[in-house]
């Protein structure tokens, strides 16, 4: 495994850029924020720690106003003295020029969105992530390697590929990007399914007025885990404002990180390489979650992947 820490390609280590603005909707709470491991831990310092330890040498959180001081206090704080740490806000009126939010609209505007709010502080290769999910620490090294050397123009971009199956909840439907690839291993198209549930052979998404799509569950999907260049920030504000044209009216449309990029694939913009993994991965949808997660995390403690305070 190759880390930035090792290689003499570049002096510019890479930057973690944490999703953590969102509202919490089917949780009941901000649980980007809610305590997970045994000494205060929110799930979110698991991949701040296995990311320096890949050799990432900066986080940058994206959150919102009005929990910004709580959340650097209670959670940034535990870890600011070990890696630069930077912010960027998501609001629903940060847009392009001449864009302005509908009357009524609550909802953010999706992790693509969110994603474009960081680029005035994020300039060097980067991970993006969503702070309720755990990746495991191969997930970083994989991305660790594949930035290493990456300059900032580039447009060969990556992405983790879990397995479906290891990413279902027992409590009800999620959100995945199940991934199509060729021969080599890049992708070739992605698809945002909204209501994926169980089923006895595999899996099942049904959408309200759309056919059912059956699944066998050995589908790579992605779990917003990338591995970009900032010449993503031009190419998705492009994307973003289409988006915008076309949905920016309505009070729920969410421009999808995933679906942003399987447009700039398509197009023959980027490519993006699958890099796929059957490691453990578990997260945070429903308040059901949270104990399999404590369990999980436990489970991790006890076999000497991570200590009992993380940052003791």
């Amino acid at each position: 495994m190759i880390t930035f820490a090792e290689t003499g390609g570049t002096n510019v280590k890479p930057t973690l850029l944490v999703l953590a603005a969102g509202m919490g909707t089917r949780y009941g709470g901000l649980k980007q924020m809610d305590v997970m491991g045994h000494s205060g831990e929110a799930l979110l310092d698991y991949s701040v720690f296995d990311a320096i330890r890949a050799g990432f040498g900066k986080v940058v959180f994206i959150i919102r106003p009005d929990f910004a001081d709580e959340f650097k206090t209670k959670v940034a704080a535990r870890f600011d003295s070990r890696v630069e740490v930077d912010y960027a806000f998501q609001t629903l009126d940060a847009l392009p020029a001449g864009y302005t939010p509908p009357a009524g609209r609550e909802k953010p505007w999706g992790t693509a969105h969110a994603v474009l709010c960081a680029r005035d502080v994020v300039r060097e290769p980067f991970c993006v992530i969503n702070a309720d999910d755990f990746y495991g620490r191969p997930a970083y090294e994989a991305i660790s390697a594949h930035l290493a050397g990456t300059s900032t123009q580039s447009t060969r971009f990556a992405m983790v590929g879990f397995t479906l199956r290891n990413t279902l909840s027992e409590h009800g439907t999620v959100t995945r990007g199940v991934c199509r690839t060729d021969a080599a291993g890049f992708l070739t198209d992605i698809a945002e399914m909204t209501k994926i549930s169980r089923t006895d052979t595999g899996a099942v998404n049904r959408e309200a007025g759309a056919p059912e799509i059956l699944l066998t569950g050995n589908e790579p999907v992605s779990m917003n885990i990338w591995g970009f260049s900032p010449k993503l920030f031009d190419l998705l504000d492009s994307v973003f404002r289409e988006f915008l044209g076309l949905a920016g009216h309505e009070l729920k449309s969410e421009c999808y990180l995933p679906v942003a990029v399987g447009s700039l694939v398509k197009n023959a913009l980027v490519s993006c390489k699958v890099l796929r993994t059957d490691s453990e991965w578990f997260g945070i949808t429903y308040r059901e979650d949270k104990s399999r997660v404590q369990a999980c995390i436990s489970q991790l403690i006890k076999s000497g992947q991570y200590p009992a305070n993380l940052w003791a």
